[in-house]
């Protein structure tokens, strides 16, 4: 009888082990592998991607880009221009030193032709900006970005491409 009570211990010993013990599955290593290649070579692809390894431009493509990039046209320089600000009482004032960069050399004879206009529409421009509208990279961005767009409705043979700041002055 003591045997038997042995075996029926031990068999419910066996039962409890094996209902408080949680049944894991054992995830093989290769699925672990697996998705962690396909992770790198998503990875991999998104980089390529940005990139633009595969947009097919050779090297002399590219270098012809940036040399066109970098080339500047010619620069026409502006008098100083110094206007009150608008809200500060006659106190506050802006003194700048405008140049334009031109598309061509043509453009440059236009300019000279509508040189008065070029300077009323600048003056006019700036005189109607606030201290707080031009104390600010984007203000200075943005007054820059109006300048092209104003001064290029003026003309008819080429373009303004950038606009300089040489001196920048608010007081």
């Amino acid at each position: 009888m003591a045997e038997e009570n042995k075996d029926e211990l031990e068999q419910e010993d066996k039962k409890t082990q094996a209902e408080d013990s949680p049944k894991r599955k054992k995830v093989p290593i290769n699925l672990i592998v697996i998705v962690i290649l396909v992770l790198c070579l998503l990875g991999g692809g998104v980089y390529v991607w940005k990139s633009g390894l595969l947009s097919g431009n050779s090297d002399e493509g590219s270098l012809e880009q940036q040399e066109t990039q970098q080339e500047i046209g010619p620069i026409y320089p502006l008098e100083t221009f110094i206007v009150n600000l608008v809200g500060g009482r006659g106190k506050n004032y802006l003194k700048a030193k405008v140049e334009l960069e031109l598309d061509s050399d043509k453009t440059e004879i236009e300019i000279n032709k509508r040189l008065p206009q070029v300077r009323d529409a600048i003056l006019t421009m700036l005189s109607s900006k606030s201290n707080e509208d031009i104390n600010t990279l984007e203000g200075k961005f943005q007054l820059r970005a109006e300048i092209i767009t104003t001064l290029n409705q003026f003309l008819k043979t080429g373009k303004i491409r950038n606009v300089y700041f040489t001196d920048f002055i608010v007081q």
